[in-house]
């Protein structure tokens, strides 16, 4: 087992208070989050939704690569991105959704099978498993 730690900073009120995210494991960066960077342009600022996003995206390549191997066909190349949808839902804010764009290049495998094993990463993906209960979809193509 491994852990991983971040920890964020708030100050002042929802609409124009603002916060830090620092990823603490690796040492990497210092982010700054707002409410408006959730629900209006980023401008700069980051926002949950978008580290979701980096890791969803990052965990979905990995778990793809992983597969794509284990059948016999390992990728040269896997490019996922993840766009997380966040905003009004019955009473109030939640994620309303995330869609999983991939392509990648891997020799020797039908379009069946790739569809096939891209579909299982979604269903086995780490980060879509801590997800349950949101949406996700996928596009997913050879390139």
């Amino acid at each position: 087992m491994t852990d991983r730690k971040a920890t964020a900073r708030w100050t002042g009120d929802l609409a124009s208070g603002s916060g830090k995210v620092t990823l603490e494991s690796s040492g990497i960066g210092e982010f700054d989050v707002s409410w408006p960077a959730r629900t209006e342009e980023p401008n700069g600022v980051t926002s949950p939704e978008e580290l979701i996003a980096a890791a969803h995206s990052s965990c979905y390549c990995m778990q793809f690569s992983a597969l794509l191997a284990r059948a016999g066909t390992p990728p040269e190349t896997i490019e996922t991105s993840a766009k997380v949808t966040f905003g009004r839902s019955g009473g109030g804010y939640a994620i309303t959704g995330i869609v999983l764009t991939v392509r990648a290049v891997v020799p020797g495998i039908s379009a069946d099978d790739f569809a096939e094993i891209a579909e299982q990463a979604k269903q086995t993906c780490p980060v879509s498993a801590a997800l349950t209960g949101t949406t996700i979809e996928l596009d997913a193509a050879l390139s």
